[in-house]
Parts: structure tokens; sequence; C-alpha cells
């Protein structure tokens, strides 16, 4: 067994589904990853692996088919999964945060009718909230749904939707306008049933195709082009207008501890690479990884494996206890993402001439890494969501 990222006091439930993503990783996904994102192609067979395990269901609640496992379980998965190929893991994270949403804030009807089919992977969720021109600012949203009848009309453009083709579910932030002084307040949340695919997909509604990006291969990231789109009001996830906004964060904030997940399993992954390679490779009549410069960077690597891991699994068990973890996990999303970088180039580095080769597995980590830093919030934003709550907490008494 790997002595890094060990984590203590999980129940035998939760070490029998790790060992079996780490076989299921092991055997179907590191052997096929290079070819499938390489040739940028929707990883099928695996999705249809995580299927019958019960991945897309993990935490959703026994009640509407689910595992009813905590956040940390699925956290954990992530890391596997990502180990392997963090595509795979970007084809639950956003499916994750939309059920984690309807299971937190959705009505019984909501719960009844989507859970159930998105526990077995029949329906698969996307999450919407920004927009060409928006950047972190949220609360600038600019698509708007007005209402019509007994239901609203949609019209604007959203950008980088992850699953947006292959997703037949879009939780969709977007704005009302209810009259409230604050913008954030004026933002809600709709549950769009769509099929898959690209093109006019529905009445009003455009998937224009996938956008080519420099990593994070074969998951398709796209746009959604809204005019004239006509949705029931029973879709407003809650049938709460104008709470969007805070249903969005939750989401998002289970998301950064998904994204500090995925960045230790390529952390964990860049770190096996690098010292298998620096154990096998010799130079002047030894292993490189008996020469002291090679050494101290793989201690360096292994503590900052280590270190991220630790702060992940604590954030995700402080949210499973029902504790606020903005800060925790903002924190462990800003360290996880450097870090992961800085792990993932100096892999890159043990490896030399041969690490700017494609046919080795370091290449596609160096391309996937940055995306990370960005994902879910930048590392300024976690900065200033963490300074916010440390401020908050310590707040002068003078």
């Amino acid at each position: 067994m790997a002595r890094l990222a060990q984590t203590a006091g999980l129940t035998d439930v939760q070490s029998e589904i790790l060992a079996t993503v780490r076989s299921f990783v092991d055997k179907e996904v590191i052997p096929h990853a290079q070819e499938l994102e390489h040739s940028d192609t929707y990883p099928t067979d695996i999705v249809e692996g995580m299927k019958e395990m019960g991945l897309f269901g993990i935490t959703i609640p026994e009640e509407y088919g689910g595992l009813g496992e905590s956040l940390l379980t699925y956290a954990l998965v992530v890391e596997e999964i990502a180990r392997g190929w963090m595509s795979v893991s970007g084809v639950i994270n956003t499916h994750f945060i939309v059920a984690h949403m309807i299971s937190r804030h959705g009505t019984e009807a909501q719960k009844r009718h989507f859970l159930p089919r998105m526990a077995t992977g029949e329906v698969r969720g996307s999450f919407s909230m920004s927009e060409p021109d928006l950047g972190s600012d949220v609360a600038a949203i600019k698509t708007k749904a007005r209402r019509d009848g007994d239901g609203y009309v949609i019209d604007g453009s959203k950008m980088w939707l992850t699953n947006g083709g292959s997703s037949n579910l879009i939780a969709l932030l977007v704005r009302t306008d209810e009259g409230a002084e604050k913008a954030h307040q004026n933002l809600t949340t709709f549950l769009v049933e769509k099929p898959e695919g690209f093109g006019e997909v529905a009445p009003g509604l455009t998937i224009p195709g996938k956008i080519d990006k420099m990593g994070y291969k074969g998951v398709d990231t796209t746009e959604a082009v809204f005019d004239g789109y006509r949705i029931g009001s029973d879709m407003v996830l809650g049938e709460a207008p104008g709470r969007g906004f805070a249903y969005m964060m939750d989401g998002v904030e289970v998301g950064r501890v998904n994204v500090a997940a995925r960045a230790c399993g390529i952390a964990i992954r860049a770190f096996e690479l690098a010292v298998e390679y620096a154990q096998q490779r010799k130079t002047f009549g030894k292993a490189i990884a008996e020469h002291q410069a090679v050494a101290f960077k793989l201690a360096e690597m292994a503590t900052k494996v280590e270190a991220a891991h630790l702060m992940m699994v604590n954030a995700a068990r402080l949210k499973d206890s029902g504790e606020r973890n903005d800060v925790e996990a903002g924190m462990a999303k800003l360290i996880a993402s450097e870090y992961c970088a800085e792990v993932t180039q100096d892999a890159f580095r043990i490896h030399g001439g041969y690490g700017y080769s494609k046919e080795y597995e370091i290449e596609r980590l160096m391309r996937e890494a940055p995306f990370l830093l960005i994902g879910e919030g930048t590392s300024e934003i976690q900065k200033t969501i963490i300074s916010r709550g440390l401020l908050r907490e310590y707040k002068s008494r003078s």
C-alpha cells in the first residue's frame, strides 16, 4: 500500500468503496487515458463502469436510490479517479454538485423526479453560472428569465458548462429581478431538462459545440445559448425565486472540496510517476533518485501531496459535520491546486526531455494541472473568501 494520502478513521464500507474504485482506475482508466485524451474522445465505457459501481449516486440519499455516503467518501473517490484521469472526475463533479443542490434545496417533487434517475446515471447534471463577459463577478449575471403566464422565458448566453453536451439536466443561474436591493438576491436557479447532444437541442436552447481546450480533454465543455426558452415555474429550484445565488454558493462550496480532491489525485499520480522514473533512470553510474538534488525534490513533493490531502479531508469532514466550511474549503482548494501545479512541474523536470514527449503520462498532467488553478474560483478568489472569513472570526474589538 502506498504511504502517501492515507485517511485515518474510515469505515469498512468507505475502505471497500475506495479499494473498488482504485482497482477500477488501475485496470480501466489509466491504461486507456492517454489514447482517449489525445483523441479528445468521451470516455463512454469508463462512464458506464462508473454507473455500474453506483458512483453517480454516491451521495444521493438511500431513499432516492443512492448510496447515501458522505462528502468525504465522495472526495476520496474523486481523488482516486483524478489520479487515473482528471477528465473522468469532471464527468461526475458537476453531476454531484447538482444532485447536492437538489437534495439540500429542492422540493419533494423535484427530489422524487430527479434524484432516483440521477443515482443510476440516467440523468446527468451540469452546472451553469459563468457567462462570456462575467468572470468571477457572479452577481453581475445578464442572462435573464422573465415571467410569462405560469412560467418563465429565458434569454442569454452561458459559458464553461462542463458536460454541457453530454448532460441532460442543467442547474442554471439567471437573473429574475425580484426587486431586492442586493444584486445577488435577484438571481434564481432553474432546473433545465434537455436532450443530450449539440445544436438546437430544444426550442430556444442551443449547445453550439465543444470548446477546444489545452487540457481537460474527453469531457465536453460548452456554451449554452437561450433564446426565448420557455420553462415552468415548477422548475425553479426549491420553488423559491431570488434564492438561486445562495443555492449555487452551497454547491460551489462542496465543489471546492471536489477540486481540491482532483488536485490531490493529479499530484499523487505525478509523484508516483516521478519516484518510479527517478529509480529507473541512471546518470553518472547511479539512479537519479540517489542524487541529493532529486532526492530532496521527491521529499518536497511528497510533503506537499500529504499536506494537500490532509487539508482536503479536513474540509470534507467539517462539511459533513454540519459546520460552515467556506474558509476551510477555500484553504483546501487554494493549497491543493497550487501544490498540484508545483508537484506536477517538479515531476516533469525529473523526467527531463522525456517529460516533453506525448508518450509519457506526465505530459498530459502538465496540461491538466493548470485548470485546477481556476476551476471553482481562482486562487485570488479563494484568498478573498479566506481573508473575509478570518476577519469575521477575528474581528477587532478596538
